[in-house]
């Protein structure tokens, strides 16, 4: 699959995201306001409906997260912090899954569950790509 922005910098960037064949899996679109606080994603399927929101669990780590950023001599090693980097995948209130940071390990390693959503309502593939987004946009 592919992931691709459509503009350089955008605060409210819109990704779309393509099969291997061209064809278009759905879109993924940071929520600029949201994220202020939280890191906060929307999710559409192929036709552009918004199907999900990923959002970080916790407001108190995120903030936390970002003053580690800040801090002099902190900021160089702030990815090397065991700090939780988990979001859930809602709708209309329903939790549908979680993406979760394994701290303590010495590479990345996540693990993703959308056991919330058995009649696979958002395509997985979708997710794999948010998954590798949030990593990727987010610096981890």
């Amino acid at each position: 699959m592919r992931i691709k922005a459509r503009q350089r910098f955008d605060p409210r960037a819109r990704y779309d995201v393509t099969a291997a064949d061209g064809s278009k899996i759905g879109e993924i679109q940071k929520v600029f306001g949201a994220s202020l606080l939280r890191s906060t994603y929307r999710l559409y399927d192929a036709t552009g409906a918004e199907i999900a929101t990923a959002a970080e669990q916790s407001v108190p780590i995120a903030l936390f997260r970002r003053a580690v950023g800040f801090l002099p001599y902190l900021e160089n090693v702030a990815n090397w912090l065991p700090i939780p980097y988990h979001f859930t995948f809602e709708r209309n209130g329903v939790v549908l899954g979680s993406h979760r940071r394994h701290v303590g390990k010495l590479r990345d390693v996540y693990t993703t569950d959308m056991s919330g959503d058995p009649e696979r309502s958002v395509d997985r593939r979708l997710i794999l790509a948010i998954a590798v987004g949030m990593d990727a946009l987010q610096a981890r």
